[in-house]
């Protein structure tokens, strides 16, 4: 599964599909996670605060295929700041989409006062839960997590959501976790430091 997918179901670990955080703190975490895959498979990197396209052959995954597109798409080098907002204003729908077509979530909409409300609801709930419960067995285990991985446990702390990982965690998890985001790859350390900015700003705001 892929790093914004796991991402979604931790911060949706619930069997209404009723989010842990603010909307707006969601779609940040997302836009990471979908700047993180394209990252991890080669096609972009993070440097001194700006996106780079480094490969624009279309990747397999055809929301993935999308935000590179986007990021082709520019004439310019925009900051990491700017593509995670921008990608934040539709990263919940299409990544909810992208599990919807994966047969991990239904789509259910709900008309509420004139409004029309989109929901992902569980198909199976062990599914669900399962990424938060592999990633805290990761943190117990004496091997360190893959890069994926670590990239995922770090966007996960930028959001704010640690607790959901390492609610029954024992004190090696807790001091790995800790350890864990200093040592990925730059490109990577630093869109988790931007993402974690980014949620922090908006929690300052008063919208996460």
């Amino acid at each position: 599964m892929l790093i914004a997918d796991e991402f979604f179901l931790i911060i949706h670990n619930d069997s209404r599909g009723k989010a842990k955080l603010h909307p707006t703190a969601t779609g940040l975490g997302l836009a990471g996670g979908l700047l993180a895959e394209l990252v991890l498979h080669g096609h972009a990197t993070v440097s001194s605060g700006l996106v780079t396209v480094l490969d624009r052959r279309p990747p397999a995954d055809a929301l993935a295929h999308t935000v590179l597109d986007q990021l082709v798409g520019e004439t310019q080098q925009h900051p990491v700041r700017t593509w995670l907002s921008f990608l934040a204003q539709t990263a919940t729908i299409s990544v909810g989409e992208r599990l919807v077509r994966a047969g991990v979530l239904r789509r259910q909409e709900s008309r509420r006062l004139l409004r029309t409300t989109v929901s992902y609801l569980p198909i199976d709930l062990n599914a669900v839960a399962w990424p938060a419960t592999r990633l805290r067995a990761l943190l117990d285990r004496p091997e360190p997590p893959s890069v994926p991985d670590g990239t995922l446990l770090g966007l996960v702390v930028a959001a704010g959501l640690s607790r959901e990982v390492l609610w029954s965690a024992g004190p090696r998890a807790h001091h790995r976790l800790g350890v864990l985001i200093p040592a990925l790859p730059p490109p990577l350390r630093e869109l988790v430091a931007h993402t974690e900015a980014a949620v922090g700003a908006a929690v300052l705001r008063g919208v996460g």
